[in-house]
């Protein structure tokens, strides 16, 4: 690959010109500190935040001024982001290298929508399937879906992998505090490691005669996926033998190839279906979604969307300087292409966003991690940094001694609700956890000012001594919810999504594909037969074979 450029060759002129206007402005801006730009402008977070819905964005501590963004503004229109934005919408082929539109924004629009259909049939498509599976869910929830034995459902098992399984598992934690409370009898558990040790102990754990399965894979021939739930249906046999009724009554499927799960064994009345335009970490809001709607029921699922969609008219309609989901991504731009810095930290100050890390790590690096763009030539520009994180209070004990004094810069994003326990302050431990929430808030604030500021944060500490000095300088934003509820995740989450795209647009790559992760699965088969003795070596190399050859000799 050859070496990353400031300043790329190719493209329009207008980006050429873009790119080369914005690299003098980030040689102007590199040698001053954060904590002079607060200096000399003592209402910096006035000119520096933007409100979108239930969310606030804080950027106020970016190392970027007006002109760094009146420049940034000017390459997302030479790259074309907004008729990128028109075609996103209108469901043209956005994801190229599969010949796809990109339509996981159509999951979220309401039915009573004014909005023109960009396909037909699309919006009432969808509303079909989120009717059958409010029908599912009310089964579930009134306890009319019974096992083989006729004993009442009361753990519900989902078996996915990669966006079949993040987007459910981190929205389900996050939402927990809207579980209804009809519901609580009912156990939500998630198993996608292929080794099978989630899955072994969770049947440890559960009851055959009231386990439901449900069986979440887009093609519906993820080996990950099958394997797991081919342990379920050996473990379901078992106690309760082979019989028409244990499928019926046991297992739900959803995917996009319904004939795949017929041929799996899941009855017609059973399947839960999406489609070839809903990437897989970008499901969530599909029937895939169908844990979080047994958590929160579909009053608060359909709240999720609503959020999302709010989210999609602001992204579609807003100008830039006031568009959160842009202004995310120039920034991230500037980090990544301007200043060098190729780490970010993703820091929630709130335990029930523990796995939006994780959830946002696939999302950003499986859609931007491309080093080809979409004229299938090397790109010249870095593109996705790493990302990479934890709750912040734990981040705190673990990583953050090294973005206070270690070598490297890495940006990150404080994410926090600014309301929690308000609702419950009749209860008698309402004011002690109230204060808790105000403890992370204090924290969350306060780290974010000592990485920008260093020690011009430091009241009253005088001169320090070389270990204990701070350089500040650490670019962040914070993102504040109103509260974390179903419309403001949603909200948050489609932030991201419209992030992704935006960025991906200015980078010129496809953000729908995943050819790199494809690739891998399919030489894990190749090495699979070889490890059974089902093939010979083939051409192996030497490490691959040596680690074989222990294996087999244990």
């Amino acid at each position: 690959m050859n070496a990353f450029k400031a300043i790329p060759d190719t493209g329009t002129e207008a980006e050429q010109q873009a790119w080369a206007e914005l690299n003098t402005q980030a040689e102007r801006l590199r040698p001053l500190h954060l904590a002079e730009l607060f200096r000399t402008d003592d209402q910096r977070f006035a000119g520096f935040n933007v409100a979108a819905g239930p969310l606030l964005l804080d950027y106020s501590k970016q190392r970027v001024d007006a002109l760094a963004l009146e420049k940034l503004f000017a390459l997302a229109d030479s790259a074309d982001l907004r008729g990128w934005i028109g075609r996103l919408f209108n469901a043209e082929t956005v994801n190229n290298t599969e010949q796809r539109s990109a339509m996981h924004w159509a999951l979220r629009v309401p039915a009573d929508t004014e909005l023109k259909e960009p396909v037909e049939g699309v919006y009432s498509d969808v509303q079909s399937q989120l009717d059958r599976m409010a029908a599912m869910v009310d089964k579930i929830h009134s306890g009319q879906w019974r096992g083989m034995t006729g004993e009442v459902i009361t753990d519900v098992v989902n078996i996915g992998v990669g966006g079949s399984d993040l987007g459910p598992l981190m929205v389900s934690r996050a939402l927990n505090d809207f579980a209804l409370k009809k519901a609580g009898f009912l156990g939500i558990h998630f198993a996608s490691s292929m080794d099978g040790s989630q899955m072994a102990q969770l049947l440890q754990q559960l009851r055959p005669q009231n386990t439901l399965f449900i069986v979440s894979s887009k093609s519906f021939t993820t080996v990950d996926t099958l394997y797991n739930a081919n342990t379920a249906l050996a473990w379901l046999e078992r106690s309760l033998g082979k019989c028409a009724g244990l499928m019926h009554c046991h297992f739900i499927g959803v995917s996009s190839k319904p004939d795949k799960m017929s041929e799996w064994g899941i009855h017609r009345e059973n399947q839960l279906q999406i489609w070839d335009w809903v990437g897989g970490r970008y499901s969530l809001w599909s029937c895939i979604g169908l844990p979080i709607a047994l958590r929160i029921g579909m009053k608060g699922f359909r709240q999720l969307l609503a959020g999302a969609h709010l989210m999609d008219e602001h992204f579609r309609a807003a100008p830039w300087e006031s568009n959160l989901p842009v202004l995310m991504a120039l920034i991230g731009v500037w980090n990544t292409n301007c200043l060098g810095i190729n780490a970010h930290a993703i820091l929630p100050y709130d335990g029930r966003l523990e796995k939006l890390p994780a959830y946002l790590e696939q999302l950003e690096m499986e859609s931007n991690g491309k080093s080809v763009n979409r004229d299938g030539e090397q790109v010249q520009l870095h593109t996705c940094p790493v990302l990479w994180g934890e709750v912040g209070p734990n981040a705190q004990h673990a990583f953050y001694q090294l973005l206070h004094q270690g070598t490297e810069v890495v940006t990150c994003d404080f994410i926090a609700p600014a309301l929690r326990y308000h609702e419950a302050r009749h209860t008698a431990d309402a004011e002690e956890l109230v204060r808790q929430h105000e403890l992370a808030l204090a924290n969350c604030l306060a780290q974010s000012r000592l990485l920008a500021l260093g020690e011009a944060a430091l009241e009253g500490e005088g001169e320090l001594p070389h270990y204990k000095r701070y350089r500040g300088n650490q670019p962040s934003s914070t993102l504040l919810l109103k509260e974390l509820s179903p419309v403001s995740l949603g909200a948050m989450i489609a932030a991201y999504e419209n992030k992704v795209f935006a960025q991906a647009v200015i980078w010129g790559i496809n953000p729908f594909d995943q050819w790199g992760v494809e690739m891998g699965k399919k030489i894990a088969t190749e090495t699979l037969s070889v490890i059974r003795g089902e093939d010979g070596p083939g051409a192996l190399d030497s490490s691959t074979l040596g680690l074989i050859d222990f294996i087999k000799a244990q």
